[in-house]
C-alpha cells in the first residue's frame, strides 16, 4: 500500500507540474498574442524618405487637416480615438478604415490617401489597446466589431441620415470588417465592405502562427491561451469568427488577398468568399508578402476598389 501511495503521489505531483507548466506557457503566449507590446516577429517600420513610392501619401497625411473624433467602446468603457479627414468636395460618402494587428490609424495613410483621392471622407479609428485608444488587450476584431458600429452611427449623426458608408480593413482590420458585416441591425447607410487579407477566425490564425513561429501544436496551448483570454476579455478565439459573420452578410463585399501571403495564408480567403451571402468579388493580387497588395500592384488595387465602390456607393 505504501508503494502504491507513493506512486499515486508521484503521478499527482507530475500532473500538477505539467499543468502548472502549461498554464505558465499559456500566460506567456497570452502576452505574445494579446497584450499590446512590441512583437519580435513583426518587421520594424522603416522611415519613409523622398523617393519612396509611399512618400507622397505619407507627406499628404502629415499635412492634411485631420479632425480628432472620440467614441466610447461598446463594452469596458474605453475611450477610443480616430482621425477624420473630410473629402476635397463636400460629400455624404465615407470610408471607415480598420487597421491591422499592432498597427494604428496613422499607419493606414496610404489607404486614406487612395480613398481621399477617390473623393471620399475617411474615418480612421484606433482599435482597442492600439494607437491612442484605451485598452490593455488586442480584440482581433471581435469586441471591436461593436465599436465600429458606434463609429458608423457617429458618421451618420455627423454627416446626415443620407450618409453612404463603406467599411474597409487590412489583416486584423480585414477580419474586423467581416465581423462587422454580420452584426444584426447594422444601419442601412452601410452600403459595402472591402476586406484585405483578413483571417477566417482568431483560433485558426493564432494556431497557424504558433506552428509557424514557434513550432508548437495548437492543442493544448492555443486552447489555454483562448481560455485565459475568455476569462480576461470575455471572448474565446473560436467565438471570434469572421467566417461565421460573413455567412450572415447580404451586402456587397470585395475580398482581396495577396497570392503569396504567409502570415494570413492565402487559402483562408476562399472559404470566406464562398460563405458570404451578398454580392461579392474576389481579387487575388500577384506578389509576395502580407498586406502588401496595394504596394505590389497599386494600379490594379486602386482600379478594382474604385470600380467596386462606384457600383455600390452611388
Amino acid at each position: 500500500m505504501k508503494r502504491k501511495t507513493k506512486v499515486l503521489i508521484g503521478l499527482a505531483s507530475a500532473a500538477v507540474l505539467v499543468c502548472g507548466g502549461l498554464f505558465g506557457a499559456g500566460l506567456y503566449f497570452y502576452k505574445v498574442a494579446v497584450v499590446p507590446a512590441p512583437k519580435s516577429f513583426l518587421s520594424k517600420t522603416k522611415p519613409i524618405k523622398k523617393g519612396d513610392p509611399l512618400y507622397p501619401a505619407h507627406k499628404w497625411y502629415q499635412d492634411v487637416n485631420k479632425q480628432h473624433w472620440y467614441e466610447m467602446s461598446a463594452t469596458r468603457h474605453l475611450k477610443l480615438d480616430a482621425n477624420y479627414i473630410a473629402a476635397k468636395q463636400p460629400t455624404n460618402k465615407t470610408i471607415i478604415v480598420a487597421h491591422g494587428f499592432m498597427s494604428d490609424k496613422d499607419k493606414m495613410f496610404n489607404y486614406a490617401y487612395m480613398f481621399h483621392n477617390l473623393g471620399y471622407n475617411v474615418l480612421l479609428p484606433d482599435s482597442r489597446g492600439l494607437g491612442d485608444s484605451q485598452g490593455d488587450y488586442i480584440g482581433y476584431g471581435w469586441p471591436d466589431r461593436l465599436d465600429y458600429v458606434k463609429w458608423i452611427k457617429k458618421v451618420i449623426n455627423r454627416n446626415g441620415e443620407d450618409s453612404k458608408i463603406a467599411v474597409f480593413g487590412t489583416s486584423m482590420g480585414g477580419a474586423t470588417t467581416m465581423m462587422v458585416s454580420g452584426v444584426k441591425g447594422l444601419p442601412h447607410q452601410v452600403k459595402a465592405f472591402i476586406e484585405d487579407c483578413g483571417y477566417t477566425d482568431v483560433y485558426t490564425e493564432v494556431a497557424y502562427q504558433a506552428k509557424e513561429l514557434y513550432h508548437l501544436p495548437k492543442f493544448p496551448l492555443v486552447d489555454i491561451v483562448s481560455g485565459i483570454n475568455h476569462v480576461k476579455n470575455g471572448y474565446s478565439f473560436k467565438e471570434a469568427s469572421a467566417l461565421k459573420q460573413v455567412r450572415k452578410n447580404k451586402r456587397p463585399m470585395l475580398f482581396i488577398h495577396g497570392a503569396h501571403d504567409h502570415f494570413v495564408p492565402t487559402k483562408m480567403v476562399y472559404p470566406l468568399y464562398k460563405a458570404d451571402r451578398g454580392p461579392k468579388q474576389l481579387l487575388i493580387v500577384p506578389g509576395p508578402g502580407h498586406s502588401r497588395s496595394i504596394e505590389n500592384r497599386p494600379t490594379l488595387y486602386r482600379d478594382t476598389v474604385k470600380k467596386f465602390l462606384d457600383k455600390y456607393m452611388d
